[in-house]
């Protein structure tokens, strides 16, 4: 008999639905056979869904059996394909006499018959759902992460028995729904008022925060730079419910979403280590997954120690930094992986971390200095639009009783200046200054008598790119949003110019 069941697959962070196709015939030599690209895992389904199926009191089916993942041309992986399998070996052998033409199931089984978790919910009922399908089975701390579909049906399964009991109305269970609360306070990893001093580095976060732009701290060790990163992550705005849905899906297809946490509520904050291999950061492997640019997605990336990651890996990041977005191509196809983030990088100004300290004298000689700074290319050190100087704390200001503002009035101000940038964009796939392009940057940074003066200057002194030309604009754009004004003065472009490296790029 043939009986066909629904399920998903993934490729990239896209869903894409799959048929389950099982003929089941009495005669020949009994055999079990399993086509349409399956991988070592869902090969291995086949003694996974046996093992279940007798330890949940059920028949395993006798003859030849031939089971087919349609469309053949698409590679299965995974083990999210046991559960699909089973009830297509139960209809095919009559075991289970159902209409299953509106569900989609997806889930690993144990050998003992129950569910266990799968990587890639939230895409996957994403897919469903647009497919026009009504129902969708998972295992039960899944179904969390499914129900923030709408739309959906969404059964939270704790084993094959409860599947096959609610299909044939012996048992009801009830539809998972969704649990969202954007507005839940956390604490953040690390408050501006607990950081000293460091006055003119918060100010310079703060408008990197507001409109979104890249920062490059330079300083030596043990100055705070770690600290300031990670305050940062703490004053922006808040998640929509779009933006969190969008961080919770790269996440749930790498398999990092927190337990009983279906929702990612924070923005990200991923600091990898200098060692991390060029696939580790940008993306990549024989099956494409999401890097730590994408796992920062609407968050914010730290490189710590910046001259230390591999030059090639670093060159990679010129082209997402641009796009918002980082394509793999790979001989089965390209994948795209979205990878819109705040890049922080940290370094210090030669190998020793001295140069330039008056408490410290340098032992690096001038050949060394060049080599070390020359790791990063002007290209990309370009595209920092706030560099910054983080230089040591004096003794007063560390002994110091009072606490500093803390981040949430910090995040106030930003949240006010992102509200004036959504306004601005209204109608626009733009959500904050950083992302204007050269049309909305004429339209909306426009500059005084005075504004013209102080940037005609500043191009010959500080020999501005054409690049660099109109970052400094978009920065003055977000300091004269935090300051509320609708005109960029000359005051706040000359901040804007500020954050400028003293040396020509």
């Amino acid at each position: 008999m043939l009986a066909k069941v629904a399920t998903c697959a993934l490729t990239g962070l896209e869903g894409e639905i799959v048929e389950v196709q099982v003929h089941v015939s009495r005669s020949g030599v009994p055999i079990f056979n399993m086509v349409g690209l399956p991988d070592a895992a869902v090969q291995e389904a086949k003694e996974r869904v046996r093992s279940a199926l007798l330890n949940s009191g059920l028949n395993v089916p006798q003859g030849r059996v031939l089971l087919n993942l349609a469309p053949a041309d698409l590679r299965k992986e995974g083990p999210g394909y046991d559960l699909p399998i089973a009830v297509a070996l139960l209809l095919g052998s009559q075991q289970l006499l159902v209409d299953v033409s509106d569900a989609v199931f997806v889930g690993e089984l144990s050998l003992d018959g129950s569910l266990r978790h799968v990587n890639g919910i939230l895409p996957m009922a994403a897919v469903a759902r647009a497919a026009g399908f009504r129902r969708f089975f998972v295992p039960a701390m899944d179904a969390a992460e499914a129900a923030l579909i709408e739309g959906l049906e969404v059964y939270g399964l704790p084993d094959l028995l409860s599947l096959l009991g609610h299909l044939q109305g012996e048992l009801k269970l009830q539809p998972a729904r969704p649990s969202i609360d954007l507005n839940a306070e956390r604490e953040p990893l690390c408050d501006m008022a607990d950081i000293a001093g460091q006055e003119h580095a918060k100010r310079a976060l703060e408008v990197a925060a507001a409109g979104g732009h890249n920062v490059l701290m330079v300083g030596p060790p043990g100055t705070g730079k770690t600290l300031l990163s990670r305050a940062l992550a703490g004053i922006l705005p808040r998640l929509t419910l779009e933006e969190a849905l969008d961080v919770t899906r790269i996440y749930s297809v790498a398999g990092l979403l927190p337990e009983g946490e279906p929702l990612v509520r924070q923005r990200p904050f991923r600091a990898p280590h200098h060692t991390i291999s060029h696939a580790g950061l940008v993306g990549g492997g024989s099956t494409p997954r999401p890097g730590e640019i994408s796992l920062a997605h609407r968050g914010v990336l730290f490189l710590d120690e910046l001259p230390e990651f591999e030059h090639r890996s670093l060159e990679s990041l010129r082209q997402p930094l641009e796009d918002r977005m980082v394509t793999i191509s790979r001989a089965r196809g390209a994948v795209t992986f979205p990878a819109h983030f705040i890049l922080v990088g940290a370094m210090n100004p030669c190998p020793c971390g001295y140069y330039g300290d008056p408490r410290h004298p340098c032992t690096c000689s001038p050949a060394a200095i060049a080599r070390y700074q020359q790791r990063i290319s002007g290209p990309l050190l370009d595209r920092f639009d706030i560099h910054i100087e983080v230089p040591q704390v004096e003794y007063e200001k560390l002994a110091g009783l009072g606490r500093a503002e803390p981040s949430s009035s910090i995040r106030a101000r930003v949240e006010a200046a992102r509200q004036r940038q959504r306004e601005r964009y209204s109608g626009t796939a733009i959500s904050c200054n950083a992302e204007a392009g050269i049309v909305e940057i004429r339209q909306h940074c426009a500059l005084d008598r005075e504004g013209n003066s102080l940037m005609r200057a500043a191009m010959q002194q500080l020999q501005l790119s054409a690049r660099a030309f109109h970052r400094v604009l978009k920065l003055a754009r977000t300091i004269a949003d935090l300051a509320g004004s609708e005109a960029i003065r000359a005051q706040h472009l000359a901040e804007a110019l500020q954050y400028r490296p003293r040396i020509a790029m």
